[in-house]
């Protein structure tokens, strides 16, 4: 049985190891912005996936589709909030679309 990569990029790994102190003050900040949201936890993380789209933010795209997964989000759900931001931030979107859907069909 092959075990599956973690979906927290390996940058995001190197700063809570490097810097646990920031990694714990940063988690406690993104903990609070979500109590404090007035969005429904799975609307919140399919509109999390369209701004980390958006900004081509790649490498945490992995972790965000699971956490989507988890609160219920479907494969199209995900490919819908992924191109969401298309009219406004262009094509690039679409290049986070296939890393989406590897997580999302977890290889």
């Amino acid at each position: 049985m092959t075990q599956q990569p973690s979906p927290v990029s390996p940058g995001f790994q190197a700063f809570a190891a490097a810097a646990p102190g920031h990694a714990q003050a940063w988690s406690a900040m993104v903990q609070g912005l979500a109590a404090a949201s007035a969005l429904e936890k799975k609307t919140a993380a399919l509109a999390y996936l369209a701004v980390l789209a958006a900004l081509r933010l790649e490498s945490g795209v992995p972790f965000h589709v699971q956490m989507a997964r988890q609160l219920g989000a479907s494969r199209d759900e995900i490919v819908s909030a992924v191109l969401l931001g298309l009219p406004a931030a262009g094509h690039g979107v679409t290049q986070v679309l296939p890393t989406a859907l590897r997580a999302y069909d977890g290889e």
